[in-house]
């Protein structure tokens, strides 16, 4: 009798743990249960080492694009896929994509923002195909949407690409940012959970600036502080959220302010110049660099906000990861240096295991 209880004990201890590699959503539940209790600050922590990392295989997620997969385009370091994001006070539920599917049959989520909401985007989509390899999907683009779907789940999610989340209007004069229009809002409606992302399309300059002129009420200026102008942008986009989202129906997230490796003095090693050749990310819990203005007003304007959105607070966690960004093994090679997007699978994918954190625990 002792041996037969014995047997069952170590077969439900079996089963709440599960084979190793698959989905155990009873671990899952337990991991949230956790979290919930303890109150923990998922945004503050540290970088470990993790052998079991990284999530998915670049080479098995079929559609992802190729400006992101560094090791297709001649990454031979492989060091920077094996960290993982251990928050201080406690641990992240583990990713299951059965579950998620599970919990959102038929449910619509929408990334919008600029490439840095598609470097988000597309690291999702691997993610779950990485723990359902044989289920069947389709990808479609309209325009500016794109939208991945696992039809026996009806699940979609999609990527709307706009970059200022206000509109560019074309008009005589040229092209004009204005400020206090939001047309896009349209096509964000009627969806279950909402991403949102901007900040790196308002510092460009030069021949990457795609605007001529920014209106803001009723007038019109040849530039402004870029700051103030991300301000006003984004004070239009939260009284659209305020007026437009029953948070009953609607989850809102925004996607902190993901930040740019291009000057190796701010972590303190001027030799470096930049995101090339780094191998491993700093292992501290803050940055050398300091805080991202451009979250400050973010987080300033949320702050008003009538309306629940939740900050993706990943701006010091990727802060820590120089390593991550895709460097010279993008589009462009040795002769493009990108310090702003990042290698997948890589740093967007700790943005979705924080981004599943939420969704799961309600």
């Amino acid at each position: 009798m002792e041996a037969s209880f014995h047997m069952i004990w170590v077969l439900l201890i079996f089963i709440l743990q599960g084979v190793q590699g698959e989905d155990v959503d009873v671990h899952n539940d337990l991991e949230i249960m956790k979290h919930r209790k303890r109150g923990c600050d998922v945004f503050q922590g540290r970088w470990v080492y993790d052998s079991s990392y990284p999530l998915y295989n670049s080479f098995d997620c079929p559609f992802l694009e190729q400006g992101f997969n560094c090791q297709k385009n001649g990454r031979r370091d492989l060091s920077y896929l094996k960290y993982r994001w251990q928050p201080s006070s406690c641990d992240l539920p583990r990713f299951s994509g059965r579950n998620f599917l599970k919990k959102f049959r038929g449910k619509r989520i929408m990334f919008v923002g600029d490439s840095l909401s598609l470097n988000q985007w597309q690291s999702f989509t691997c993610m779950l195909h990485a723990y359902l390899p044989k289920a069947k999907y389709t990808f479609s683009r309209t325009a500016a949407i794109s939208t991945f779907t696992f039809p026996a789940y009806n699940v979609s999610i999609m990527l709307h690409r706009s970059a200022f989340l206000v509109d560019i209007i074309t008009k005589k004069r040229g092209r004009i940012l204005d400020l206090n229009s939001i047309s896009g809002g349209s096509l964000w409606k009627g969806m279950d959970v909402l991403v949102f992302n901007t900040w790196h399309w308002w510092t460009h300059r030069g021949s990457l600036q795609v605007w001529d002129l920014v209106r803001d009420q009723k007038r019109t200026y040849k530039d402004m502080n870029r700051f103030v102008a991300f301000e006003k942008g984004l004070t239009t986009w939260a009284q659209w959220v305020d007026f437009d989202i029953d948070p009953n129906t609607t989850r809102v997230f925004f996607q902190g302010v993901s930040p740019v490796h291009a000057d190796s003095r701010e972590w303190g090693d001027p030799r470096a110049k930049d995101c090339r050749a780094q191998t491993h990310p700093l292992l501290g819990s803050s940055y050398p660099g300091g805080t991202n203005p451009a979250e400050a007003v973010l987080e300033k304007v949320l702050r008003r906000m009538s309306k629940p959105v939740q900050l993706l607070n990943i701006t010091t966690l990727s802060a820590l990861r120089k390593d991550g960004h895709i460097g010279g093994f993008g589009y462009g090679g040795l002769k493009d240096i990108d310090c702003s997007h990042w290698c997948l699978p890589g740093v967007p994918d700790t943005w979705n295991l924080l981004l599943y954190a939420y969704l799961i625990q309600n």
